[in-house]
């Protein structure tokens, strides 16, 4: 009985000890061993010998110059017409007072330039506007302080809802007592000049559908949202809007108030789907409304066509030379560096004990 109890007992006390190591391991929050999580898994560590160096280097540098080289023949493939507008298209008289020029409502403000087709440009061709100086990223009224690129309210575009939604519009949210739909600098600065072009007796029409990015006209502009109260203010910044049409379809906007991050950036107006000869005469009727001239901006029409890599653009094959070209420097220089000096390797086996990774 004695020896009966005592196993009893033991058993007893040996259950009640994994009861409590069970929930001692739930009480730690241990996570469950793996491999993984032990980090156990095979792994590899290749040595970095001479040769393996030197022909890491060889090969990056002949991929990465193969890839600037197709690049740059893209972008050479690329056919551009560009004018510069806003100094010609003021006229003799105004040339010593271009502001006053372009803020006078009186003078008419319509220009004709004339573009010469130097190669077959085959559609679509696209048409772009181009600004210099102008700083959509960080132009910083200095008395007020106000930042132009947060200077628009995302809930009021999207929703109807949102209408009274104008904080961080400073100073165009309010107009007549009444918000203003779009709200903020960026919207108010709309770009307004406009451009009509023709071939001869043929009228060119230009497609402003589809210029805009469709994630912005699906999400960030609403399909209810309409103008209100746009450009009713004391001071009249760029472009009216059609109060009829939503903002969705307004793609001009859309355009317009995704910001550029450099000073002089283009954005697309619209495409032409008509292939151009070349010494074809594009007469291009325009009308220079939008002021650059009062902190010294440009403008420009650009009229292109586009590759798979997109416009004429020659950084991106440049970049990838010249890292090509280093690579394969480095791997001459190496090369001549282990056949003059070279080092005798270490032993590269695995040491004693230790586990090979």
């Amino acid at each position: 009985m004695d020896r009966d109890a005592a196993g009893t007992s033991d058993a007893g006390s040996r259950a009640g000890g994994d009861a409590s190591a069970a929930i001692r391991r739930r009480n730690t929050r241990r996570p469950k061993y793996s491999k993984f999580t032990q980090q156990e898994l095979p792994a590899c560590k290749p040595i970095l010998t001479p040769k393996l160096v030197v022909s890491l280097f060889f090969g990056v540098g002949i991929v990465f110059v193969s890839l600037g080289l197709v690049a740059l023949l893209a972008a050479h493939n690329v056919v551009e017409i560009v004018e510069r507008y806003d100094d010609a298209c003021v006229p003799p008289t105004n040339i010593d007072n271009k502001i006053g020029y372009i803020q006078d409502v009186t003078v008419p403000k319509d220009c004709i330039r004339i573009l010469t087709v130097t190669k077959d440009m085959k559609q679509p061709i696209f048409v772009y506007y181009q600004l210099d100086s102008f700083y959509q990223n960080h132009r910083r009224n200095k008395t007020c302080n106000f930042r132009y690129v947060l200077s628009r309210n995302d809930a009021q575009l999207r929703d109807p809802k949102n209408a009274n939604h104008t904080t961080s519009c400073d100073p165009e949210k309010m107009a007549n007592g009444k918000p203003i739909i779009p709200c903020g600098l960026i919207a108010w600065s709309l770009f307004n000049d406009t451009y009509s072009f023709s071939r001869g007796n043929e009228t060119l029409t230009v497609d402003k559908k589809g210029i805009s990015w469709k994630s912005d006209r699906e999400h960030k502009f609403g399909q209810n949202v309409y103008p209100s109260n746009f450009q009713n203010g004391a001071l009249i910044g760029g472009k009216m809007l059609n109060a009829s049409i939503p903002l969705s379809e307004q793609e001009d906007l859309i355009v317009w108030m995704r910001t550029a991050a450099l000073p002089t950036f283009r954005k697309l107006y619209g495409k032409i789907h008509v292939d151009l000869k070349v010494k074809d005469k594009i007469i291009v009727k325009l009308i220079n409304n939008y002021n650059t001239y009062s902190f010294g901006g440009k403008k420009t029409l650009i009229l292109s066509t586009a590759t798979w890599l997109g416009g004429k653009n020659y950084f991106l094959g440049y970049a990838y030379l010249v890292v090509g070209g280093l690579c394969i420097f480095l791997g001459f220089a190496f090369s001549l560096l282990y056949t003059i000096k070279p080092r005798k390797l270490g032993d590269q086996t695995t040491c004693p004990g230790t586990t090979k990774i």
